[in-house]
């Protein structure tokens, strides 16, 4: 092998309800890609327990993500689409590769920070090993593209240095058995048997944020629903919240440096130039000028457009839980199978297997 396949790959955690940053900062990128790659998509819900081991509804917020994958124009037959926990050898080779990172690439993790706060004794190992899991999840198909939101990009980053560290350590074993691909490395050749993973953020917004506060992140744990637009709202409830969104009082500007220091008009026109499918550069050419008055309801207008039909689809979808489980059953069976041949090899490599 001279190259690796490409292959993209990225998941969803099954927590609460899809919003809006998440279908423009994930699920739509994904459907965009499956028009030219191939691609698993995955409800990782064994993330999903890291911060919260007893979860009673579980199986079902599980189904509500795949009901947005498929709403969305996900395609389960072409594609891969599975949930992690039907795939074990996601956390078998994330037990490889916690004794391939390191504490202090860890500890340098600003998730677990945030998310740990200041009690970080008390907060679970899985939180803090989360980023080799995310790197198993990755590598165990040995996908060479993953879309990600801005705030991941630092866990992709960490995805690297683990495919690095074990194609260096592993470099002599990989070329004996003929399985890898050879690397530049600084400047040395290693054969690696992980790709250097890219990752895939652009768009004219890579971060959604709050319909109240500009300043703060799109999420689905703020106490305020009118802050998020919910995938499975209905048409009067997005043109509601759209229309409630937090503005200033100046018009929108002529030109895009005039956005600086206004988040909420920046985020409200990132929005728009995200679901028109056209550039912030644009939105401001056709709206420059204009009050928010005539900027939201064509906003409100054209998110109706896009985000009505995939509430409508997810709801019928969400009704017949039996075929949603039957589309993960068969994602898990060939996803498994994938990864049970890399596992299988990196076992050999590491000396865990003989054949």
């Amino acid at each position: 092998m001279t190259s690796f396949k490409p292959l993209v790959f990225s998941g969803v955690q099954p927590t609460g309800n899809l919003h809006l940053g998440n279908y423009l900062g994930a699920i739509r990128k994904f459907v965009d890609l499956q028009e030219s790659n191939d691609c698993i998509y995955c409800v990782v819900d064994l993330h999903a327990i890291t911060a919260q081991l007893v979860h009673g509804d579980l199986g079902a917020q599980t189904r509500s993500i795949t009901a947005a994958f498929l709403a969305s124009g996900i395609d389960p037959k072409k594609h891969i689409v599975f949930n992690q926990a039907r795939v074990p050898q996601h956390a078998e080779l994330a037990w490889i590769f916690n004794c391939v990172a390191r504490i202090g690439w860890m500890n340098r993790m600003t998730q677990f920070k945030d998310k740990a706060g200041k009690d970080r004794e008390n907060a679970s190992l899985g939180l803090l090993a989360y980023p080799s899991l995310m790197a198993a999840d990755i590598l165990v198909y040995r996908a060479t593209h993953v879309p990600v939101g801005d705030d991941q990009k630092q866990h992709l980053e960490l995805t690297r240095d683990i495919a690095a560290k074990f194609n260096n350590d592993f470099s002599e074993k990989i070329g004996e058995l003929g399985v890898g691909v050879e690397m530049q490395v600084g400047d040395e050749t290693v054969n690696g048997f992980f790709p250097m993973t890219e990752p895939l953020i652009d768009g004219p917004i890579t971060r959604v944020m709050s319909l109240r506060d500009g300043t703060k992140k799109m999420s689905k744990s703020d106490p305020s629903d009118l802050s998020r637009i919910n995938l499975t709202d209905d048409a009067d409830t997005i043109s509601k919240k759209i229309k409630k969104a937090k503005t200033d009082p100046e018009p929108l500007p002529s030109d895009i440096e005039g956005l600086k220091g206004r988040p909420e008009a920046e985020n409200l026109v990132g929005i728009y130039a995200a679901l028109a499918g056209t550039t912030r550069e644009q939105v401001i050419a056709d709206f420059g000028g204009q009050q928010f008055s005539v900027f939201k309801p064509a906003l409100a207008d054209l998110a109706v457009d896009k985000l009505a039909p995939i509430a409508t689809e997810m709801r019928k979808l969400e009704a017949d839980p039996a075929y949603i489980d039957s589309v993960l059953r068969d994602g898990g069976e060939r996803a498994g199978a994938i990864a049970e041949a890399t596992m299988k090899t990196v076992k050999q490599i590491v000396g865990l297997l003989d054949n």
